[in-house]
């Protein structure tokens, strides 16, 4: 059922560049797949829409909000983007609900050798918070990074006041290691962050079969 097709012409590290899941949630069927050229319009519309809801989480750029999200500025991000998934740095997928772009994840830094680890990062449309999507697609990534990808440890970083997000990164069961004092430049200020973490060894099973026994996720 999961990941079809991972190893792509050209691509330096399996797990890319085939889609994950599907895994139902509440709030709909959460795939993760490559992020497309074609996705521009979509994903310029629901940045632009989500500026309030995204903004104070997301780190400081020098160009503002409206220039950083225009239809303009996807070429160059895509071909970023896949740049870095072909040299096995990263894997950007899109958080693909019922059909629909909703949201994006993520995994970056992937390294492999002694330390096999990453990190990872995701954003969602407020139209579908509460349903599951973020908790759902952040399972599958793990448990994508734990199998096929190969790797050892994930990480997240999240401001302390970012309660939502700390929710769903502990409903998948990343634990708590650290504060990083004015770790990040996150809407215009230095911002302490908490750094959470993920191990092989953390897994019962799988993250999305922890979900599925606690009733939150459906394989169908």
């Amino acid at each position: 059922m999961f990941g079809a097709n991972l190893w792509g012409r050209g691509s330096a590290h399996p797990g890319w560049p085939g889609s994950v899941g599907p895994l139902r949630v509440p709030g709909g069927t959460v795939r993760l797949r490559p992020a497309r050229m074609r996705d521009g319009a979509t994903w310029s519309r629901t940045r632009l829409a989500e500026r309030d809801n995204l903004e104070p989480w997301e780190p400081s750029a020098e160009l503002n909000w409206t220039e950083r999200h225009s239809l303009l500025a996807w070429p160059q991000m895509h071909s970023v983007l896949r740049a870095e998934a072909r040299k096995g740095r990263m894997l950007p997928y899109v958080i693909d609900v019922d059909g629909r772009f909703r949201g994006q994840l993520t995994i970056g830094n992937v390294t492999h050798g002694a330390l096999r680890s990453a990190w990872v990062g995701y954003w969602v449309s407020s139209e579908v918070t509460g349903g599951g999507i973020a908790t759902g697609a952040l399972a599958l990534g793990l448990d994508h990074c734990f199998g096929l990808v190969g790797l050892h440890r994930v990480e997240a970083t999240v401001r302390p006041e970012n309660h939502a997000s700390r929710r769903v990164l502990a409903k998948v069961g990343f634990r708590e290691e650290g504060l990083l004092k004015r770790y990040l430049n996150v809407d215009g200020d230095w911002r302490d962050h908490l750094l959470v973490a993920m191990t092989v060894e953390d897994l019962d099973g799988s993250v999305v079969a922890g979900l599925v026994r606690r009733g939150l996720a459906d394989w169908r």
